[in-house]
C-alpha cells in the first residue's frame, strides 16, 4: 500500500468464487458494517467495534464475487469535506500531492485514484461521494434516495444519505451500481426502480446525441475561475458530441446550504445520542481511566455509575468525539431545542421542499442538469480546518441534490492550469441513473 493513509484496516474479505464482480477488489468506507472486521466511522468513539453482521451492500458485494481489500479512511462520522477530521489521521490526495482528497469518502476515492482498489463504496450525505471523486479525478455516483439499501450504514443524517459507487470510469461505476441497487427487506426506505430495458452498465454508451442539458447559473456564481473555465470546456465537448445546453434557474439553491446543515446537524444530534458510553461507544470508564462498570454502593438506582451520570456521559463523548462532530451535535441540538425548532428546523424543511420543486421544474425543460461538482479545486491540506464555515460553503453545488433526493454523478472534466482535478456534476430526475450515466460516459 502507498503512504497516503487511504485505508484504516486492510483485512481482506473474500467474496464468492464467481459473479459479475469476480476478480475485482472493492474497498468499503469505514461507516459501512462488515461482519468480523472493525468498523469505526473514522472515530475514536467506535475504535475496536466489530459488527456481528454485514451491511446489505457488503453482502451483495460478496455474493457478486468481489473481494474487499480493506476499510477506507473517512471524515469522522461522515462530517467533513476534506477527510481531515478522521481519528486515524488525514488522507493525502494521490492525484494532487499536498492537497485534500475531498470528503467525507476521501479514503474511498483515494484508494481508487491510487490503484489500490478497483472500485470502492462511499456514502453521500451532502456530496461525500461526488466531492472526493471530483478532487481525486475519478467517478462517483450518488444514487436516488431509496435505490440502494442503507441497512448497516452508521447513520449521520438518515433522510439525506445514500451509499454509492466510486470507480475509475463511468462504466465500472455503473457495473458496481447494478450490484448494489434494489429493494431490501431490512430498509423500508428502499424502492423498486422503474423497469428498464437496459442495465446501468449498458447505459454507459456515450451516446448524448439530442441530449438536452440545463445549466443552473446559480451553481456557477462565485465558483473559482479555473473551475468555471474547465466546466465550460467540458460542456463544449458534450455539445460537439450532439448534446445541447441552455441556462435554467434554481433560485432556491441560495438557501440550500443553510437548510442542508440545519437538517443534517439536527439529525446528527439525534442519531449520535446513542453513543453515550453505556449503549454504544467508548465507555465512561475508558474515558476516565476508571475500572469498568463501577457501581455506586449508596445509590438505589438500577445501573447507576459511581459519581454523576451526566459527568460520565460528558466524559465519554468528550474523549470519543472529535471537534467537528461536537460542533455539529451542538448546533443540531440547538436547532431542535424548544423555542428554536420552528425558527430553524421547520424553516429548513420548508426550504427543502422549495429546492425539490425548483429541481422538478428545471428537469421538466431538460433531460439532465450540469454544473461544476465543486466550486473550487482541491484545497491544500490544513487550509480549511480552522475555517469550518468556508468548508461548509464548499458544498454549495452538491447539497441541493441531497435535499431533493435526486441522483447525480461526478465525472472528471479536466484539470486547472496547476494540474488540479475538476469534476463535472450531472443531475437527473428521480431514478434517472441511466440518463446521468449515459451523459457522464461521454466524458469518462
Amino acid at each position: 500500500m502507498t503512504d497516503y493513509n487511504g485505508y484504516i484496516t486492510t483485512e481482506t474479505i473474500e467474496g464468492a468464487d464467481d459473479g459479475p464482480l469476480a476478480g475485482r477488489t472493492v474497498a468499503v468506507k469505514d461507516n459501512i458494517s462488515t461482519k468480523g472486521v472493525q468498523t469505526t466511522a473514522g472515530s475514536a468513539m467506535l475504535e475496536g467495534y466489530v459488527p456481528p453482521y454485514d451491511a446489505t451492500v457488503v453482502r451483495r458485494l460478496k455474493e457478486a464475487g468481489a473481494t474487499v481489500p480493506g476499510k477506507t479512511n473517512m471524515d469522522e462520522f461522515g462530517m467533513g469535506t476534506t477527510t481531515e477530521t478522521s481519528a486515524y489521521g488525514a488522507v493525502e490526495n494521490p492525484a494532487a500531492e499536498g492537497h485534500v482528497p475531498g470528503g467525507s469518502s476521501g479514503g474511498s476515492a483515494a484508494v481508487v485514484a491510487a490503484g489500490d482498489a478497483d472500485m470502492a463504496l462511499g456514502s453521500d450525505t451532502g456530496g461525500s461521494i461526488r466531492c472526493p471523486a471530483a478532487f481525486c479525478g475519478v467517478v462517483g455516483i450518488k444514487p436516488t434516495y431509496g435505490l440502494v439499501s442503507r441497512y448497516g450504514l452508521i447513520a449521520y443524517a438518515n433522510s439525506l444519505e445514500q451509499i454509492g459507487p466510486i470507480a475509475p470510469s463511468v462504466e465500472e461505476a455503473a457495473e458496481l451500481l447494478e450490484v448494489l441497487a434494489g429493494p431490501d427487506e431490512h430498509d423500508a426506505t428502499t424502492r423498486e426502480a422503474p423497469d428498464a430495458e437496459e442495465s446501468y452498465a449498458d447505459a454507459a454508451d456515450g451516446d448524448v446525441d439530442g441530449l438536452s442539458i440545463g445549466v443552473p447559473t446559480e451553481l456557477l456564481d462565485g465558483a473559482d475561475e479555473a473551475v468555471v473555465e474547465t466546466f465550460w470546456d467540458a460542456m463544449d465537448d458534450l455539445e460537439a458530441q450532439g448534446a445541447s445546453y441552455h441556462e435554467v434557474d434554481l433560485p432556491s439553491v441560495e438557501h440550500a446550504v443553510e437548510a442542508y446543515y440545519v437538517i443534517a446537524m439536527s439529525e446528527a444530534s439525534s442519531n449520535l445520542a446513542r453513543f453515550d458510553g453505556v449503549r454504544y461507544g467508548l465507555s465512561a470508564s475508558e474515558a476516565s481511566g476508571g475500572s469498568e462498570g463501577e457501581r455506586s454502593e449508596s445509590s438505589g438506582e438500577s445501573g447507576g455509575f459511581e459519581g454523576n451520570w451526566n459527568e460520565s456521559f460528558a466524559n465519554a463523548r468528550e474523549e470519543g468525539f472529535g471537534e467537528e462532530v461536537k460542533r455539529r451535535i451542538l448546533l443540531g441540538t440547538y436547532a431542535l431545542s424548544a423555542g428554536y425548532h420552528d425558527k430553524y428546523y421547520k424553516k429548513a424543511q420548508d426550504a427543502r421542499a422549495w429546492v425539490k420543486q425548483d429541481f422538478d421544474e428545471a428537469l421538466a425543460d431538460a433531460d439532465v442538469l450540469a454544473s461544476p461538482t465543486m466550486p473550487v479545486p482541491p484545497m491544500e491540506r490544513g487550509e480549511s480546518l480552522d475555517d469550518p464555515l468556508t468548508m461548509y460553503l464548499a458544498d454549495a453545488n452538491t447539497t441541493p441534490v441531497n435535499l431533493a433526493n435526486l441522483p447525480a454523478i461526478s465525472v472528471p472534466a479536466g484539470e486547472t492550469d496547476d494540474g488540479l482535478p475538476v469534476g463535472l456534476q450531472i443531475v437527473g430526475p428521480a431514478f434517472g441513473e441511466r440518463a446521468i450515466i449515459r451523459a457522464g460516459s461521454a466524458l469518462a
